[in-house]
């Protein structure tokens, strides 16, 4: 076992753990950290605790010491140089004539590198810029190109569920999210309907597909022959997957009559959910650009 503590860099960031030394600090507290791009000004997540060794990557760099009142001055200072830093930034790109867009200026907390976040639809030249804004800022300069979802997490926004968005209030890292999972839960596979501010698929249908993938395998598929508890054969006409109810065509006194059976009542042969996509070549090109994989976040990864 290792005592480590969790600190976070930046709103709804990944949480990376360091020695907390001797320093007294909890949740909340301001600390000062050294990472891989430089002495950095991060918050308490995780109190100090004992974790598993395999659950830390070494060698395990300690805490500096917790903020101090002056400590917070700079990263106020900073803050604001940074505001003038992203415009100057702005400046710079226009007069290089590059196709990119600049989302963030960020400076680490030793004012020993500066990072421009960007984002951009292909690769782009920036040696000259870099030099451009070197002799400007007098300090390393790194421009990191980001994808659409992490532009989205920095800048933030509503969802159309009206909550803050997901990226930006709580979610560190980015899971993969396929159309498998939209279809699995009954969505309308219209792309304006199933795609978030991004233009990716929403991260929160990952929040419940766990669930849609046990409540569906509890379920016949439409089309499925059927026994219900009167010992009646019928053909599953529809299902409702939350309620677990099921709508079963059975033949009555040579009638048909639509019935309604919770599923504990039906007995069936459990199969795999058939596809039931009719979607033209386009229609599907269009869908599968919306899927993301997810993979490791461009913006935290130098810690």
């Amino acid at each position: 076992m290792v005592k480590v503590v969790g600190v976070r860099f930046r709103s709804a960031g990944k949480i990376y753990y360091f020695d907390p030394a001797e320093c007294d600090m909890k949740v909340g507290t301001h600390v000062i950290v050294e990472t891989a791009r430089g002495v950095e000004y991060g918050t308490v997540m995780i109190a100090p605790r004992e974790v598993a060794d395999d659950k830390v990557v070494q060698p395990l760099k300690s805490v500096i010491r917790v903020a101090t009142k002056e400590d917070e001055k700079q990263e106020r200072r900073n803050k604001e140089k940074e505001k003038d830093a992203f415009k100057i930034c702005l400046e710079k790109i226009a007069k290089h004539k590059l196709e990119m867009k600049l989302v963030e200026a960020e400076y680490t907390f030793d004012n020993n590198k500066l990072l421009f976040y960007f984002t951009a639809d292909g690769r782009i030249d920036f040696r000259e810029l870099v030099k451009d804004l070197a002799s400007v800022f007098r300090t390393r300069i790194e421009l990191r190109q980001i994808g659409v979802r992490d532009e989205t997490k920095i800048l933030g926004g509503i969802g159309i569920c009206g909550r803050e968005l997901c990226c930006k209030s709580y979610l560190s890292e980015f899971a993969p999210v396929s159309i498998k999972m939209a279809k699995e839960q009954n969505l309308s596979l219209n792309p304006t309907k199933i795609s978030g501010v991004c233009g990716r698929l929403m991260c929160c249908l990952k929040n419940e597909e766990e669930t849609y993938e046990y409540l569906n395998s509890r379920l016949p598929n439409i089309g499925d022959t059927v026994t219900t508890i009167d010992g009646v054969r019928g053909e599953v006409q529809s299902v409702n997957v939350l309620r677990q109810l099921v709508k079963v065509i059975v033949e009555v006194n040579d009638e048909k009559e639509l019935r309604e059976y919770k599923v504990k009542e039906l007995k069936f042969r459990p199969r795999r959910r058939k596809e039931n996509l009719k979607l033209t070549a386009q229609e599907l090109k269009e869908l599968s650009a919306l899927e993301d994989k997810g993979g490791k976040s461009k913006l935290d990864d130098a810690k």
